[in-house]
């Protein structure tokens, strides 16, 4: 079939056309098949992937250990038991505890939303409040409670404030007015807008990516993410880090370790099973140990058919396994290679003269077409050029290098990626720069 064909296909029959939205962009192309650092289309064409799915893929498409650690359970009979505990939920528990040293106690889920939704659930449990502070720029899933846009026009949000908050603009129609009420937006590097909100509502807890990695990467401030934890300290707020991309993808554990800084909720996603859909909840176990309270009145319900699911567990067990091989050795590959592009990127802008700023964690980067690393989300619709990053990434799958085509969207290098993939990328960002 043509990419053509199964584009028509899905529209008879998909609502919408594709069965998440957010995947959709111009170019609409069809991928097939992927492998290692490569996707392919279903006209054969190849692409150096850069988007890796949102970024779950850290070690490449298909890894070998990860598909043969899946092949072998589904050979050993691990199937979907939905009754008591299993050996491969108890091993990848211990696996993430090992990890992360926040995690007290774990919950292994589906998905980086459901965790988002039951740390929420577990903050207003514990504390008796139920208002949830979130940032502006940020993304902690598609659910009602952190349901507000991530993109918004200056027009939507008006100028930067401080001490203050933003109104809220839905991510979605059917969100009620009565949740909507509940989310508190403020920005990014804002501490005083958090103690104002702090201050002035019931918050059960603050929820935000320690990383802004869905408006490109947003690193915090010297000293943001203690202060955060500091004031949720002092106003009894449970400060949970959303690192459904941070996770695995920073560090073994996760960004928190490199940050230096413990949240009492944690969750992830993406990474932690390279491809495969899982989430993970953990932290204190203080707060942990309300999903099995033994007064009834205080127990926080944690279900799900699919929770742990034995091909999904041992893909996480793989992945987790080989990220710590060694010490942690795969991580110096990858930042060796993740350096290679920055720096062949920034020598090639500042050559031609275009302004530009390359902001990194880790494997995780982007290209801002503005003369300074953006410190918030205002900051990047002041100064950047969303038109010319557009352009770019358009041209630039014309020349075999797929990011995803929206402005200020991550690029995420995996463990597949050598050495001559980045040179060729590099080649390409030449030949496209070349024609401006």
């Amino acid at each position: 079939m043509t990419s053509q064909s199964i584009i028509e296909q899905s529209q008879r029959h998909i609502a919408g056309g594709v069965v998440s939205l957010n995947r959709k962009a111009s170019p609409h192309l069809v991928f097939v098949r992927a492998e290692g650092s490569r996707l392919f289309d279903a006209e054969g064409r190849s692409y150096i992937d850069y988007h890796a799915a949102f970024a779950p893929h850290l070690l490449g498409h298909h890894h070998p250990e990860v598909t043969e650690a899946v092949r072998t359970a589904l050979d050993r009979g691990w199937s979907l038991m939905g009754s008591g505990t299993t050996p491969w939920e108890a091993e990848l528990s211990a696996l993430l505890c090992q990890a992360v040293p926040s995690l007290e106690r774990v919950q292994i889920l589906n998905t980086g939303s459901e965790a988002s939704q039951l740390a929420i659930r577990l903050a207003r449990a514990h504390t008796g409040r139920e208002d949830v502070v979130v940032t502006l720029g940020g993304y902690n899933g598609w659910h009602d409670e952190v349901g507000r846009a991530v993109m918004p026009s200056l027009a939507e949000i008006g100028p930067r404030i401080s001490a203050g908050e933003y109104p809220l603009l839905p991510i979605s129609a059917g969100i009620p007015e009565s949740t909507q009420r509940r989310i508190h937006t403020v920005n990014f590097n804002d501490l005083e807008s958090v103690e104002n909100v702090f201050r002035t509502h019931r918050i059960a807890c603050l929820m935000t990516e320690p990383v802004l990695q869905n408006v490109g990467v947003v690193l915090p401030q010297p000293g943001y993410l203690q202060g955060l934890r500091d004031l949720c300290d002092r106003y009894g707020v449970v400060f949970v880090m959303d690192e459904v991309k941070t996770g695995f993808r920073s560090a073994l554990g996760g960004y928190q370790s490199v940050a230096g800084v413990r949240p009492d909720l944690s969750i992830f996603g993406k990474a932690v099973a390279n491809g495969y859909p899982l989430g993970v909840l953990g932290g204190r176990a203080e707060i942990m140990n309300l999903f099995a309270h033994p007064d009834a009145r205080k127990r926080v319900l944690v279900a799900g058919t699919y929770n742990g699911h034995p091909v999904n567990a041992s893909a996480a067990i793989a992945t987790l396994k080989i990220l710590g091989r060694d010490g942690g050795a795969i991580y110096s590959e990858i930042e060796k290679r993740s350096v290679q592009l920055q720096q062949g990127l920034e020598s090639l802008f500042a050559e031609k003269g275009i302004p530009s700023t390359i902001t990194r964690n880790a494997s995780a980067l982007c290209l801002y077409f503005m003369n300074h690393a953006p410190e918030d989300w205002h900051d990047i619709l002041e100064f950047h050029d969303f038109a010319l990053d557009a352009r770019y990434r358009r041209e630039l799958i014309d020349e075999g290098v797929y990011n995803f085509p929206v402005a200020c969207k991550q690029s995420s290098i995996s463990a597949a990626h050598t050495e001559d993939d980045i040179a060729q990328t590099l080649e390409a960002a030449r030949r496209v720069v070349g024609r401006w």
